[in-house]
């Protein structure tokens, strides 16, 4: 009966549950991160380099079977069972890396900088018989 009750614990600790939590943020943040660099940031890059297509550049290590005559595309290859050095797909994941590097840079710097330093603690009064002492002697200087 030990083992269930330490693999509850295990379970229920914050640590775990915040993992959890994060994975599943983290899965949903990709997704999101994924659209905005294939659907909004890729086409613009191909734009700007001239309408290159990045995910349609690969290296087909293969003919494609006897008969097919399908779109020479690499998702109708991949389809037709053409083992292919995709490259270009690899360029794309690289971009996404970027680009989802430099937003989550600028997430922690935001993070931090709302962040507010703890004021230091106010420093402790000294006791009544240290003030005394101080009054004394400074009055001894004086004299």
């Amino acid at each position: 009966m030990s083992f269930v009750k330490e693999f509850r614990e295990f379970a229920i600790k914050g640590n775990v549950v915040d993992l959890a939590v994060g994975v599943i943020i983290g899965a949903a943040f990709g997704k999101i991160v994924d659209s905005v660099v294939k659907d909004l940031m890729l086409p613009i890059v191909g734009r700007v380099v001239g309408g290159l297509d990045f995910s349609n550049y690969f290296i087909a290590l293969a003919d494609p079977p006897k008969g097919y005559t399908g779109p020479m595309t690499y998702e109708a290859l991949t389809k037709a069972g053409v083992p292919l050095f995709a490259y270009g797909n690899f360029i794309t994941v690289a971009i996404n890396f970027v680009i989802l590097a430099f937003i989550i840079f600028w997430m922690v710097k935001a993070i931090n900088k709302l962040k507010r330093e703890a004021p230091p603690p106010a420093p402790v009064a000294p006791p009544e018989d240290i003030v005394l002492l101080r009054e004394i002697r400074d009055a001894l200087k004086k004299s």
